[in-house]
């Protein structure tokens, strides 16, 4: 399975793809959303790891973006956010997210929100 990691802060990209690597995972990454934005498209990935406060476009508007495109709008999103703050989990699914996820990541807890999603993704193109 391969997920794309769109995320600028290095210390947390090299921690989650060296995890999701040793989980068999195929990490493409992205380190600002409009990267993520065409990496969606060019590598179809099965899930996106997307954080919220991103350089040059930033998570909500990514997420948007990548929903509005025919091609891509079917891949699962998860927000990852280091501002937890109320209402946050609801603004990222009206950005088009699927889930969320706040910072620091817990990894475990992480792998199952991915796991749920890419068994929804694959029951969906059935």
């Amino acid at each position: 399975m391969k997920i794309l990691l769109v995320e600028d802060h290095e210390e947390i990209w090299d921690f989650l793809s060296r995890r999701l690597k040793r989980r068999g995972y195929e990490v493409v990454l992205a380190t600002d959303g409009q990267q993520g934005v065409d990496k969606a498209q060019s590598d179809a990935p099965d899930i996106v790891l997307l954080d919220m406060n991103l350089p040059v476009l930033d998570g909500w508007t990514a997420a948007g973006v990548i929903k509005a495109n025919p091609t891509t709008t079917k891949i699962p999103i998860i927000a990852l956010t280091a501002h937890a703050m109320s209402g946050d989990r609801e603004k990222a699914i009206a950005a088009g997210c699927n889930d969320y996820h706040p910072k620091p990541v817990d990894f475990s807890r992480l792998l199952a929100q991915i796991e749920a999603l890419a068994g929804d993704a694959v029951e969906a193109s059935a």
